[in-house]
């Protein structure tokens, strides 16, 4: 039978909708991360147009595992797809799961976009799924997106030394989370900011 954790949901704000990635969702994600060029950074894996089937290949696998749900962030003004992110490391036992494997074109962030998305994600995680905790992750010389993180009112939980190689370096992963008895007040600070624009 299926759960609330095998069945992925449409998730959509005022700004996004988040929907099932698919496997033709391909053109559409190498085209915003065309965006800002967003494969070239170092710290950060994001898919160009020789490395999309291998992305869409390890994303649409782990959703078939019951380890992940992929999503692609559609700007609604647009109809356009601007990014994508996914639940990840599901544990329904444990109920905890991780949000990642984000990034948006460039022309959308530092916008509501990623408030509004991280609202409706962890939403579902702890108003749906009933989740204990949420963890997010983000290497260490991705200082942006370490600032996104602590703005959202996630709190650092360490590093993780040499966890793993990218791009031929092995690097450290900054580990965030967010627990339920937080939840309440993660929430009213990004619909404060939602409200704020």
């Amino acid at each position: 039978m299926a759960s609330l954790w095998t069945e992925q949901p449409e998730l959509e704000g005022r700004h996004v909708l988040l929907r099932p990635m698919v496997r033709s969702d391909g053109p559409a994600i190498v085209d915003a991360a065309s965006d800002g060029r967003l494969w070239e950074l170092f710290y950060t894996s994001v898919p160009d147009a020789d490395g999309i089937e291998t992305y869409l290949d390890t994303a649409l696998a782990e959703k078939g595992f019951g380890r992940a749900m992929p999503f692609v962030v559609i700007e609604k003004a647009s109809g356009k797809i601007i990014g994508a992110t996914r639940y990840l490391r599901m544990n329904e036992d444990a109920l905890r799961l991780e949000i990642g494997a984000t990034f948006y074109a460039k022309r959308t962030q530092r916008t509501a976009i990623n408030s509004e998305t991280k609202l409706l994600l962890l939403q579902h995680a702890f108003e749906a799924l009933n989740c204990q905790c949420v963890q997010i992750r983000t290497d260490a010389f991705n200082f942006q997106s370490q600032r996104a993180i602590e703005r959202l009112g996630a709190k650092k939980d360490g590093i993780l030394r040499n966890h793993a190689y990218l791009k031929g370096r092995l690097r450290d992963l900054v580990v965030y989370s967010i627990i339920a008895n937080e939840w309440e007040g993660v929430k009213r600070n990004l619909q404060m900011r939602l409200a704020r624009g």
